[in-house]
C-alpha cells in the first residue's frame, strides 16, 4: 500500500471545510483549488495576470512539499470567474506552463467571492517532469 500525506496550509477554510490543500498517494498528487492569495500578504492581486501567477505559485509551493513541481502537473482545471477573462487568464497561464502542456479543463463557474477571478485545481505524478515525452499531433 502506497504512503499518503495530506498537506495543509493553516487557511482556515481548509480546518473549516475539513480538506487539504494536497494529498499524495504514493506518486500521484492532487492539488486543491487553489486561489490567488498572497500567503505572506493575505492579498488578492486585481491584475488577472498577476492572481493567474500568484495561484500558479501557490500550487508550486504545495507541490514542494512533497518533492514534487509545476513540470510534474498532468492534468489541470481552471475556474474563471467571469468569461470576459478567459482570454487573459489563459494568456498568462499558458506562459507559466509552456513546455509543461498538461490536460486543461477551463470553465466559468461562479467563484466564492467576486475577488477571486481564478482558481486552479492540478493532478501530478512525482517525477513525470523527468520522464521521456512523446508528443503526438492527431486530427480531431
Amino acid at each position: 500500500m502506497p504512503d499518503v500525506v495530506k498537506v495543509k496550509t493553516g487557511n482556515k477554510f481548509e480546518e473549516h471545510g475539513s480538506y487539504s490543500r494536497l494529498v499524495a498517494v504514493g506518486d500521484l498528487i492532487f492539488v486543491s483549488n487553489t486561489a490567488g492569495r498572497n500567503p505572506q500578504t493575505k492579498e488578492i492581486p486585481t491584475n488577472l495576470a498577476d492572481q493567474t501567477n500568484q495561484v500558479l505559485d501557490n500550487i508550486a509551493a504545495a507541490l514542494a512539499a512533497v518533492d514534487a513541481c509545476l513540470e510534474d502537473v498532468v492534468a489541470a482545471r481552471v475556474f474563471v470567474q467571469y468569461p470576459k477573462d478567459v482570454l487573459a487568464v489563459m494568456t498568462a497561464y499558458g506562459a507559466r506552463m509552456r513546455g509543461i502542456n498538461p490536460t486543461l479543463t477551463m470553465t466559468c463557474p461562479p467563484l466564492g467571492a467576486a475577488e477571486y477571478k481564478v482558481e486552479i485545481e492540478v493532478t501530478a505524478w512525482r517525477g513525470a517532469s523527468k520522464g521521456a515525452v512523446r508528443e503526438l499531433q492527431i486530427s480531431l
